[in-house]
């Protein structure tokens, strides 16, 4: 047998390994078994399942149940839910490890999934059942009537409810409205990756610390390798990914090089070439604000708010015209504060500009408080960061990570670890994927490769005495959580030394992943992260409290060539200094807020110029300079492409709950076990199983308040949200 027959014979045995039993530790993800062209089979292999299943569940000649109908689309035996497999890998790794091949793969896949996702939303026969079911059930479980609701819900808002001329109108945008949306991101993603800086002359690396030197020598030897011509030449290359772009501009002193990158980072997206995201982000907002009105409701904020804590949009106005009425007095006086430290040549040359705010920002932080981001690099290195996040876990809950390098990952960055509870019970999987690369998209965020769940197996059958006793066993499928950073990278000389804020960004996906890998629920579409999203950020936002607290930073922040702790003088330096332009930094967010809202209240066709538009919507949070030719909304993936639409004031509004809840902390102390305990049982592990309010009020109870917020940034105005 030749070569080519033994492969085209191994061609015939071998076997989509999304169409059968993984056989890995704790059934992950087989990343080094799968190929490219599995994906494209198991997603109409996983659609043909799917509708094959919803046809068994209409053709049921018993009546509809909760049982025969609802539980019938969330819970399966391992066939059913092939699709749910298939489409979490595949879209997980677009946004962490994409490459061409698979960005086509995107656009080809895309439509015929929101069509098969409209096919099922919009069938007459499923949506009767469940109606049927909606109105006579039996006694159901808090749990279970939530999840019921849902589903209701889910298929009214999808537009079960609308005629067949609706329906159809309904198609067409949403099948639209989800290609536009891919290709926002493609496009954010190259336009990103595209640009580089290059440096040659190393006087124009003046005021660039050691770190930011030697990470862009690496960066400079990795893109030129393939250069015959850059043989043996030195020199740095310098990115818009942030372990880059954020040193460059807070600490560079060549200030038309500050320039340069900062118009390269700001103007993403709105050149005139295929990459270009103003036209796309018009039509989302167009297409988002039809299909709400087709849904019946008068905007898409309306829409979206129905389900949220917030309500409706004035409870979101409130909240943002609230804290700029607490904060911008404050802001206004940091600004002031900030032009007055400007040298006085600049102040002749008309006073700062956008790309001159980091640098004088720095300096004016080191004159007041003598510390900076570098000063502490050394005591945060990564694997003491790991070991330190991993120890806060430990004390607040008693849970240990181990990791298993038999875990298959889909890039070598990535560490997998098995979690395992207080009692030694294995409890989820945590993979880290920890700094940036070609094929991975900015920013991190956290998701899962396998949602926590109850499966139900029905085992033996027992009849005593006539009577017919079903057994049945359950299962609590674990979890199998992710997190994805771009953080600072290792070089030749030095291992992976983080910013503070950037320990702060891994304190806040590791909150998301704690709210995956407690989840204790009986449905997986009720579990772990699978909550209102004003809600979500809950606790993420509140492990980021930890990073300024000196009995945590004692537990790992270790010099990693000394072993020396980080000094009491700094600790306290980093404490006194965290209210630093915290009302500025408010105002930011505050700003994003507004220019969300102002696309998504929008009851009349928009047809505005995105840039002035953008301008406008949220001045009155802006006290800075706006350059006629920048533009956030094209790059904003959170509101354009990210599910965060009319939703982005979910951060400040999760700010208010985490403030209020870390205070109990501070009273019974940060470490407390009790209070952890009750955090956990009562918001992390229960999901989407009741209203986020009445979790929250469980815990703390009572309803939270702005004070603790505004006692923590320093502005201590009391305002009830």
């Amino acid at each position: 047998m030749n070569e080519q027959e033994k492969q085209d014979l191994t061609a015939e045995k071998r076997v989509n390994p999304f169409f059968q039993p993984y056989n890995t530790p704790h059934d992950t993800v087989p990343f080094d078994r799968i190929r490219l062209e599995d994906f494209e089979e198991a997603f109409m292999e996983g659609i043909r399942r799917d509708n094959e299943q919803i046809e068994k569940t209409i053709n049921n000649p018993e009546k509809p149940t909760f049982d025969n109908t609802i539980i019938n689309t969330e819970e399966d035996e391992g066939y059913y839910d092939l699709l749910s497999r298939v489409s979490t890998v595949f879209f997980n790794l677009l946004s962490a490890e994409t490459n061409d091949e698979m960005d086509a793969l995107a656009q080809k896949m895309q439509p015929i999934l929101t069509q098969h996702a409209n096919d099922v939303r919009l069938n007459p026969q499923l949506f009767e059942r469940i109606r049927k079911v909606h109105l006579h059930h039996r006694h159901l479980t808090p749990e279970e009537k939530m999840l019921l609701d849902n589903c209701y819900d889910g298929f009214v808002r999808s537009g079960a409810l609308l005629d067949e001329d609706g329906k159809q109108r309904l198609r067409q945008l949403t099948e639209e409205a989800s290609m536009l949306s891919l290709q926002f991101s493609q496009n954010l993603l190259k336009e990103n990756k595209a640009f580089t800086l290059e440096i040659t002359d190393e006087a124009q690396l003046d005021g660039l610390p050691e770190t930011a030197r030697e990470a862009a020598a690496l960066a400079w030897q990795e893109a030129k390798s393939q250069e015959p011509t850059a043989k043996g030449q030195q020199g740095w290359l310098f990115t818009l990914d942030m372990p880059s772009y954020s040193p460059f501009m807070t600490y560079s002193t060549q200030r038309e090089l500050r320039k340069q990158m900062y118009m390269a980072r700001n103007t993403v997206c709105t050149h005139d070439n295929s990459e270009n995201n103003l036209a796309i982000c018009q039509r989302l907002v167009n297409l988002r604000r039809e299909i709400a009105q087709l849904l019946g409701y008068k905007t898409y904020a309306d829409y979206v708010l129905k389900r949220r804590m917030a309500s409706n949009t004035r409870g979101v106005y409130k909240l943002l015209n609230d804290l700029i009425t607490a904060y911008k007095p404050t802001a206004i006086k940091e600004r002031e504060e900030l032009k007055k430290s400007l040298p006085q040549p600049l102040q002749k040359e008309g006073g700062m500009k956008p790309w001159d705010s980091a640098f004088y920002t720095h300096k004016l932080q080191m004159k007041k408080y003598n510390i900076d981001q570098e000063m502490l690099r050394p005591y945060f290195e990564l694997s003491n960061v790991i070991k330190g996040v991993f120890g806060l876990a430990n004390k607040l809950y008693g849970i240990s990570f181990k990791e298993n390098k038999n875990i298959p990952v889909y890039h070598p960055d990535v560490k997998a670890y098995e979690v395992f509870d207080k009692d030694g019970s294995y409890l989820a999987v945590f993979y880290a994927d920890f700094h940036p690369r070609k094929g991975k998209q900015g920013g991190a965020w956290m998701t899962e490769y396998q949602g926590q769940h109850w499966e139900i197996k029905s085992s033996k059958v027992n009849v005593q005495n006539s009577k017919i006793n079903v057994q049945s066993s359950k299962i609590n499928v674990r979890p199998h959580v992710s997190v994805v950073m771009n953080l600072t990278k290792p070089t030749a000389e030095k291992p992976a030394l983080l910013t503070l804020g950037e320990v702060e960004t891994f304190l806040h996906e590791f909150g998301h992943s704690l709210h995956g890998m407690f989840a204790n629920t009986r449905f997986e579409s009720l579990s772990g992260t699978n909550v209102w999203w004003d809600f979500v950020e809950l606790p993420s936002q509140f492990m980021e409290n930890y990073a300024v607290e000196k009995e945590f930073l004692r537990t790992f922040a270790f010099h990693y060539q000394t072993g020396e702790p980080l000094p009491d003088e700094l600790i306290n330096r980093i404490v006194k200094s965290r209210n630093f332009m915290a009302a500025t930094a408010c105002l930011r967010q505050v700003s994003f807020g507004l220019l969300d809202m102002a696309y998504y209240t929008k009851k009349d066709e928009f047809k505005d110029d995105i840039i002035p538009f953008e301008k406008k919507a949220w001045k009155k949070a802006i006290l800075g300079e706006q350059l006629p030719d920048t533009c956030m909304t094209v790059q904003f993936s959170h509101i354009m492409a990210g599910g965060y639409a009319a939703g982005y004031y979910s951060y400040k509004w999760a700010e208010v709950l985490d403030a209020d809840a870390f205070s109990v902390f501070k009273r019974h102390g940060i470490f407390d076990q009790t209070t952890a305990q009750r955090f956990r049982d009562e918001v992390l592990s229960k999901g989407g199983t009741e209203h986020p309010m009445e979790l929250y009020r469980r815990f703390r109870g009572s309803e939270p308040t702005i004070d603790a917020l505004l006692k923590r940034n320093g502005i201590r105005k009391a305002k009830k949200v």
